[in-house]
């Protein structure tokens, strides 16, 4: 389990501020940066180091991939408990996995894939399986619902 790190109050106006709306300039960072008090310097900064401590997963765009030619699909395998870790960090390992997240169900791997193309979908539930040995069971998208959920730290 991951260290814990408390944020201080930079820390909380950084992400609940960088939630939404991020400035399109050409120095996004300094703009975004300026209404906080701080540097551009410092907010990539101490972007990096809640990134680092685990405080954020991830910081970037979320795009509709489907408009660009791509797809995404929700897949699960059932993990023997045992093997979990050395699973996980197969899939892990594969560039399609954007996230990966363990369930207390029969299904206990759940995992996002992104692919460049609806076929690559295909090519890397077959990889991953001749990987781990396990079936994947991918579950496409049947509908897109928009939730503009914002989390205050």
């Amino acid at each position: 389990m991951a260290e814990h790190h408390p944020l201080d109050a930079t820390d909380r106006a950084i992400i609940n501020a960088l939630q939404g709306d991020f400035p399109l300039v050409p120095e996004p960072f300094a703009a975004a940066a300026a209404p906080l008090g701080l540097s551009e310097a410092e907010l990539l900064a101490r972007l990096q180091t809640l990134l680092e401590q685990g405080s954020l997963t991830r910081f970037g765009p979320l795009f509709q991939i489907e408009r660009l030619g791509g797809a995404f699909c929700l897949a699960a395998m059932a993990v023997p408990p045992e093997d979990f870790e050395r699973v996980a960090e197969i899939v892990n390992s594969f560039p399609q996995v954007a996230h990966n997240y363990a369930r207390e169900h029969r299904l206990n791997m759940w995992f996002v894939l992104a692919t460049e193309t609806p076929a690559g979908i295909a090519a890397a539930v077959a990889a991953i399986e001749a990987a781990t040995g396990l079936t994947v069971l991918p579950f496409p998208k049947e509908r897109e619902y928009f939730v503009d959920m914002r989390l205050t730290a």
